[in-house]
C-alpha cells in the first residue's frame, strides 16, 4: 500500500448526501478482482446519460481531472461494503476524501487502501467546499502526520483520526504488510511449536 504522508493537491466538490457505494462504482463493474481499470465505472451513473454520453460531472471538468481529494456530503459510501469503491476512487488518482461522515465500512476500506477519510464538523466542509468551487485553484494541503488541512488563503483546519490508523497510513501497512510486520514472532513461535510438538509438522 501507498504510504500517505502529505498531499499538496487540487480538491474537488461534491455536495451530495448518501452518495452509496453503487453510485460510487455500479455493481456492472465488479467482474473483476484487480484493483486497475475501475475509475472507468467511477460515478458512472452521474458522469453519463442513459445512452452512455457524457454528462458534465465534476471530475471530467478540466480544472477537476487532476483532482485528488474530494470534498463530500454527509454519509458518503453507504450501502454495500464492496471495496471496489475505494479501488475506483485510488484508481482515479483520489488519495483524501473529506465529509462530515462515512459510513462505517467505507471509512475502514479506505484506510486499507491508502486513501485517508477525514471527517469534520459541517461549518468546515462547507468551507472546503467553497474553497474547492474555485476550480484548478482549489488547491488543498493534507499534512496527516501534524493532522492539518491548509486553505488556498492559508487558513489552517485540524482534524482527528485514530492513531493506530495514522500510523498504518503513513508507514504504508495495510493488513497483510502489517502481518509481515510480526515475521520474525511468527517464524519464533513456528519453530518453537515445532520443537515441542514435531509430529504436526511431519
Amino acid at each position: 500500500m501507498e504510504k500517505f504522508d502529505k498531499l499538496t493537491a487540487v480538491a474537488a466538490p461534491l455536495p451530495m448526501v448518501n452518495v452509496d457505494t453503487d453510485m460510487i462504482i455500479p455493481a456492472r463493474f465488479l467482474k473483476t478482482i484487480k484493483r486497475t481499470g475501475l475509475s472507468e465505472g467511477l460515478f458512472y451513473a452521474l458522469r453519463h446519460d442513459k445512452d452512455g454520453n457524457p454528462k458534465d460531472f465534476v471530475l471530467d471538468r478540466p480544472a477537476y481531472r487532476s483532482a485528488q481529494i474530494l470534498i463530500v456530503g454527509d454519509n458518503f459510501g453507504c450501502g454495500s461494503s464492496r471495496e471496489h469503491a475505494p479501488w475506483a476512487l485510488l484508481d482515479a488518482g483520489i488519495r483524501c476524501v473529506i465529509g462530515p461522515s462515512f459510513a462505517d465500512i467505507f471509512h475502514n476500506n479506505c484506510f486499507k487502501n491508502g486513501i485517508l477519510p477525514i471527517v469534520l464538523p459541517q461549518e468546515e466542509i462547507d468551507k472546503l467546499m467553497e474553497d474547492a468551487e474555485r476550480g484548478a485553484n482549489a488547491t488543498l494541503t493534507v499534512d496527516l502526520e501534524n493532522q492539518t488541512i491548509e486553505g488556498p488563503d492559508g487558513g489552517r483546519i485540524t482534524f482527528d483520526i485514530d492513531p493506530w490508523k495514522k500510523h498504518c497510513l503513513l508507514n504504508g501497512l495495510d493488513d497483510v504488510g502489517q502481518t509481515l510486520n510480526k515475521a520474525a514472532e511468527i517464524d519464533s513461535f513456528e519453530n518453537t511449536q515445532k520443537a515441542r510438538q514435531p509430529w504436526l509438522y511431519a
